[in-house]
């Protein structure tokens, strides 16, 4: 699997295109702005249509197929500010492209719930559905037409305006929820590969022990979804109680100017992620491998050690050098704040004498170490950790 980034602003025209132009997201939360070449340029409100745009321009479809990729970075939707929706988000995603099978689907899912599980989140439902192809939505949509017809006047706002231009987004509205509960179900109007698509991948979520709930209001707030969709909600958080999602996009690809790619993903949001944890009274640990202090008392002293240090970053080991010229009971505790494991201390004393003194923060435990061969002495117990 490959990091992918991509620029944090991109033309307006991708997302109007991939998301959708009656979605909420173009419709009310995008950034948009004229730039000085009077083009319109949106800053990224999700990640998957640029990271589509990227491998197009790119002619990534030349390495063959199938390509994994993962991102992680800020996004931006305006929206009102509340525990759980910021207007600067980050999101953490995984994509799969070229494959059609029901097993990407199945590993895009179990991504997602091996992630959650090892960060030790229990109190989180997976909610599945299928919303179809393009072909087999035809009929649903009018199967949707004619149950909202009979509640016109019962619909909020935006829910009339969603009835003319895009019926599935009524399922998704908070306020008319009472009536999506009771609507047509997407999976009654499945055509039969689509069908077998859906029913495998139950198949393979039970083989896997995958808890999920088939929820037929989920359609997701993107129009380029295909066939699956999913989303992850943590009992603890309120309203705001997604904490990842994603689908199949199978036509986002030709949607963009490419050929037909099958492809899906998912994405999740970081500090609703940390809010599901603080929920559940998680605290995550920090990862101090290989951590090293250097504690300098002195100019000769803050000389040698920074360059002790510069030796061992080399070796690949994360270490931190007193800048501030704390006096040696200051750099202690300015290390255990860090969370080293090991400090090093040099002094006068020890210049002296030809050591450095390695003091283990856990334990209190300190050894004299002959400065010749203080790099690779450190480095051999620093790596054993």
């Amino acid at each position: 699997m490959e990091e992918i980034r991509t620029p944090i602003f991109e033309q307006t025209e991708l997302f109007v295109r991939s998301v959708g132009e009656e979605s909420d997201i173009v419709q009310k939360e995008m950034y948009t702005f004229e730039d000085k070449g009077g083009r319109s340029i949106t800053l990224r409100p999700e990640g998957t249509a640029p990271i589509v745009r990227a491998f197009l321009e790119n002619s990534f479809v030349n390495r063959g197929f199938q390509q994994r990729y993962y991102y992680i970075g800020p996004m931006f939707r305006y929206e009102k500010p509340q525990s759980g929706r910021l207007r600067q988000f980050h999101q953490v995603g995984f994509e799969i492209f070229g494959s059609e099978s029901p097993g990407a689907d199945l590993e895009t899912i179990l991504a997602v719930d091996n992630f959650l599980k090892r960060l030790g989140l229990t109190k989180y439902t997976i909610h599945l559905n299928s919303i179809g192809c393009p072909e087999c939505r035809k009929n649903y949509r009018e199967a949707l037409r004619e149950y909202y017809g009979k509640h016109l006047n019962d619909l909020c706002d935006d829910c009339k305006r969603r009835y003319e231009t895009n019926i599935l987004r009524l399922l998704d509205c908070k306020i008319d929820h009472e009536l999506a509960l009771n609507a047509p179900k997407s999976t009654d109007y499945l055509c039969e590969p689509c069908r077998e698509h859906y029913e495998k991948l139950k198949d393979y979520l039970n083989e896997f022990e995958i808890k999920y709930v088939e929820d037929h209001t989920l359609v997701r707030g993107l129009d380029y979804y295909t066939r699956t969709v999913f989303e992850v909600r943590h009992e603890g958080l309120g309203a705001q109680n997604a904490i990842a999602g994603g689908g199949r996009y199978d036509g986002l690809f030709s949607d963009l100017g490419g050929g037909t790619v099958p492809a899906l993903g998912f994405a999740g949001g970081i500090e609703r992620i940390v809010l599901a944890l603080k929920a559940e009274g998680i605290e995550v640990p920090r990862k101090n491998v290989h951590y090293i202090y250097v504690a300098t008392i002195g100019e000769d002293a803050f000389k040698e050690g920074m360059k002790l240090a510069m030796e061992l970053r080399k070796k690949g080991l994360n270490v931190d050098v007193d800048i501030m010229n704390r006096n040696l009971s200051g750099q202690l505790k300015h290390a255990d704040r860090l969370g080293a494991k090991y400090v090093v201390i040099v002094g006068d004393e020890e210049l002296e004498k030809g050591v450095v003194v390695l003091r283990n923060l856990e334990t209190g435990d300190q050894v004299e170490i002959d400065k010749e061969f203080a790099i690779e002495y450190i480095f051999e117990k620093a790596s054993k950790e």
